[in-house]
């Protein structure tokens, strides 16, 4: 049986297709905001060169009603090409997401319709300067936007395209093709990390590929002054099987070797993996040390995070981690490990502590060092805080992004 499949199209046409037209409303005011605050907080980018850019995220479109760090940061790279003074327009909400190998038959039919009605919407209305995609990968390939750029002779840009020998089985192999093929089309790959940009590199040698660091709207983390409480540790984590309970497991060991100190956590996060995380913690921590406050919409985060004094999260296969950024704009220094892409967002020594993968006890001794060395901890803690504040702020990601497109429209496709 074929994997499921979630697919939107824009209400006239005949095709029946699921369309959430609430969520493509919904959208706009948050980024009102966005646009608003970067552009008082960053006023150098007023005069850059307007351009017409057609965003396309296959996974999950800035729209989607189910938050996620995919979709987070669909939105923020989204906020940072609207606030570098280009005109950005969520192209097509078409979800070409399939769970499994098995990829439905229909889903090539549907996306072909899809490029019709956009080329119609372009002859009618005009062309834009470039497509953008967000996050081609073998469950989500961009079907639209490589056959649009051929057909009208546009540059095509994608930002953390993915490539796995590994998922080369069944319908997810000509997946896959298809992104290589977006790959080797883009005027840039955009990554975000270096070991993102040296796995595409090697499939595609001859790809043109820039680096962009990970960012977020840190406006929300800002706004608050820290107010660290002593011994208090926080973790912002989905429950999952896999990676986060794994990491959540190595935390609640870690922590288990810290009982002769004063320290409580508080853990922000659910999932469907919940009890077994509950029960990891129970089992090796004493009674009363750890709460649990659910899943907060990430403005009661922003609020609640300048309460702690360490931020934890061993980060287990971590693609790079938005919540360490949102918690060293907090204020927290962080103690995580030193895997995956989590370098890419917190430096070893400066902002937080990283130790070796799965060594346990050099985790706990890193929490021990930062629970009894205060100067540390608020040596960190202020590098932290200015980091994201002059590094990895949506001002500089759209300063960062302009000047990569406009490098590359000034060159030969």
């Amino acid at each position: 049986m074929a994997g499921p499949v979630k697919v939107e199209a824009v209400s006239g046409r005949s095709t029946a297709l699921a369309f959430d037209v609430m969520s493509a409303l919904q959208v706009r005011q948050p980024f009102e905001k966005i646009n608003r605050y970067a552009l008082q907080s960053a006023p150098r980018l007023r005069h850059l060169a307007s351009m017409k850019i057609a965003f396309y995220a296959p996974l999950k479109s800035i729209n989607h009603p189910v938050p996620s760090g995919d979709r987070l940061m669909a939105r923020q790279i989204f906020g940072a090409l609207s606030i570098g003074g280009h005109a950005v327009e969520t192209v097509s909400e078409f979800r070409s997401f399939s769970a499994t190998s098995e990829v439905p038959q229909e889903q090539e039919e549907i996306a072909a319709a899809e490029r019709e009605r956009i080329a119609a919407s372009w002859l009618s209305q005009g062309l834009p300067d470039l497509w953008f995609c967000y996050h081609p990968y073998y469950k989500a390939p961009d079907l639209l936007g490589p056959d649009l750029c051929r057909q009208f002779s546009l540059p095509y840009f994608t930002a953390e395209s993915s490539y796995s020998k590994r998922r080369n089985i069944g319908g997810w192999a000509l997946s896959q093709e298809k992104v290589l093929s977006g790959i080797h089309r883009a005027r840039a790959n955009i990554c975000l990390t270096r070991r993102d940009q040296q796995g595409l590199m090697e499939v595609a040698p001859q790809a043109r590929f820039a680096r962009l660091s990970p960012f977020i709207d840190s406006t929300l983390f800002l706004v608050h002054e820290p107010r660290p409480e002593p011994g208090h540790l926080v973790t912002v984590a989905m429950m999952r099987p896999g990676d986060k309970l794994s990491s959540y497991s190595a935390l609640g060991t870690a922590l288990s070797r810290l009982s002769d100190l004063p320290w409580r956590l508080t853990v922000i996060g659910d999932g469907p993996a919940r009890s077994q995380v509950e029960q990891a913690f129970t089992e090796v921590l004493p009674a009363g040390r750890v709460t649990f406050l659910g899943q907060q919409e990430r403005e009661a985060v922003a609020k609640y995070l300048p309460g702690g004094s360490i931020y934890l999260w061993p980060g287990h296969g971590e693609a790079y981690g938005l919540a360490y950024l949102e918690a060293q704009a907090a204020g927290l220094p962080v103690v995580a490990e030193e895997v995956a892409g989590v370098p890419e967002v917190v430096e070893d020594g400066r902002t937080g502590l990283l130790t070796p993968p799965g060594d346990v006890q050099a985790y706990a001794d890193a929490i021990r060092r930062l629970l009894t060395d205060e100067a540390e901890r608020m040596r960190l803690s202020v590098n932290a805080r200015r980091m994201v504040a002059e590094e990895r702020s949506l001002s500089a990601a759209a300063e960062r992004l302009h000047q990569i497109i406009q490098t590359r429209m000034e060159e030969t496709a």
